[in-house]
């Protein structure tokens, strides 16, 4: 079986969101899978995907505070600021994670650990609507 859907994210400040609950619940097919793969790709090069601990929303504020600090707005050396001045950083920000993900589909479920969830990383501070790609295959 292959599924591809593509998913309009709402628009989100400058951080790190969980999506899950958003990407499981607008791709019913996944629910069909016993065993296979859900590739995500994230359309854009100023956001990310990452997956990592869901509980605590200190992860989110920890996250965001790291990736501003090593890569700071406005600081004068960018060339690329046409967009303004988190223009560039949020391209290095984005390379740092990556723009996809591929996760185990087990029994019609992402197989991913307990305390694992799917991030949007937003990386600009007016970044509007992200598009998703989820591609599903298996069995």
């Amino acid at each position: 079986m292959w599924h591809q859907a593509e998913l309009t994210l709402r628009p989100r400040p400058r951080g790190f969101h969980l999506i899950t609950d958003e990407v499981v619940g607008a791709v019913a097919e996944l629910r069909e899978v016993r065993v296979g793969l859900a590739h995500l790709f994230l359309r854009h090069t100023s956001a990310s995907l990452t997956l990592n601990e869901n509980a605590s929303p200190d992860v989110r504020r920890d996250f965001r505070e790291w990736f501003d600090r090593a890569v700071p707005d406005d600081t004068g050396y960018f060339a690329h600021t046409l967009e303004g001045p988190d223009d560039m950083p949020s391209h290095i920000k984005s390379s740092l994670t990556g723009n996809d993900l591929t996760l185990p589909i087990r029994d019609g479920r992402l197989a991913v650990g307990t305390w694992q969830g799917v991030y949007l990383c937003e990386h600009r501070d007016h970044g509007g609507p992200r598009s998703l790609l989820v591609t599903v295959w298996g069995e």
